[in-house]
């Protein structure tokens, strides 16, 4: 359902796949699994740091899903897929439901 999509598009956008002069990175495992993220003109200290993005779709709603890539992994420094964020391991542990007080 969510292949091919970017990150942060509206629902009901009727082209919400990638635009071809900019740079994504695929969001691999996780609840944002198969989505892309645009990291258009981010430098690579920006992508090693990884990412925590909000989501609905995360075993507490309003929490974050962290995504980071994989040491090694290749990266193309053009448009397009550049590279893979990875969910961290343990992601849904480490996610404490967020507080109203």
């Amino acid at each position: 359902m969510l292949n091919g999509r970017v990150y942060g598009a509206d629902h009901d956008d009727p082209a919400p796949g990638p635009l071809p002069h900019r740079t994504y990175a695929e969001l691999v495992g996780g609840p944002l699994d198969g989505l892309l993220l645009d990291v258009h003109g981010w430098g690579a200290e920006e992508v090693d740091d990884g990412v925590a993005l909000t989501t609905e779709l995360s075993r507490w709603p309003g929490g974050r899903a962290l995504y980071d890539p994989r040491p090694g992994e290749p990266r193309e420094p053009s448009p397009g897929i550049a590279c893979r964020f990875h969910s961290r391991p343990g992601w849904r542990e480490r996610m404490p439901p967020f507080s109203s007080f």
